[in-house]
């Protein structure tokens, strides 16, 4: 049986807890939503409650990130447009979702340490400092920025509003919306 649904887009949104990845998942999807595009977004925290992963070592984030990467490739085959809200401290983990789907760009939230760990909404480095949190990103697990990245946005000196647009500006060049949206 031949689908005639166009494979939609996938959007990984990457950088260190607290750098800004959600506030810009949240503008994206809004920018998205206006123009009629249809998004869905798989949030790493609200996932890892489904999945019932309580440790979080790295076979487990292994395991994570490929299950969230088969997912996002059943969406996209489907139509469904999907970003990844997910730090995926290692290159491989979203360098596997990238060869599985066709359709993919990789957003990396550049912003310093320091900065997130002043923001720090869900005390995560909190916990990380106090020892209650083993394998804090930027802390006592190593964070691995892309390579290269389809775009870089820096969250500690620019908006969402405008870093959503430049998403969009990107998928539009990308041809992955249309250029009149």
């Amino acid at each position: 049986m031949e689908r005639d649904t166009q494979p939609g887009f996938a959007l990984w949104i990457t950088g260190l807890p607290a750098s800004g990845k959600s506030v810009l998942a949240r503008a994206v999807t809004d920018e998205l939503q206006r123009h009629q595009t249809n998004v869905t977004v798989l949030e790493s925290d609200a996932m890892r409650k489904i999945f019932g992963t309580e440790s979080y070592d790295e076979q487990t984030r292994d395991y994570f990130y490929g299950s969230l990467a088969f997912i996002g490739k059943v969406l996209t085959e489907h139509g469904i447009n999907v970003i990844f809200d997910a730090t995926a401290n290692r290159r491989a983990y979203r360098d596997r979702a990238r060869e599985q789907i066709p359709r993919f760009l990789e957003i990396h939230v550049d912003t310093p340490l320091e900065v997130c760990m002043r923001r720090d909404p869900k005390g995560i480095y909190k916990s990380g400092k106090e020892g209650a949190a083993q394998n804090v990103p930027g802390l006592q697990a190593d964070y691995e920025p892309p390579l290269k990245p389809d775009l870089v946005i820096h969250g500690d000196r620019e908006n969402p509003e405008a870093s959503a647009a430049s998403v969009m500006q990107l998928l539009k060049e990308r041809r992955m919306l249309a250029a009149d949206l």
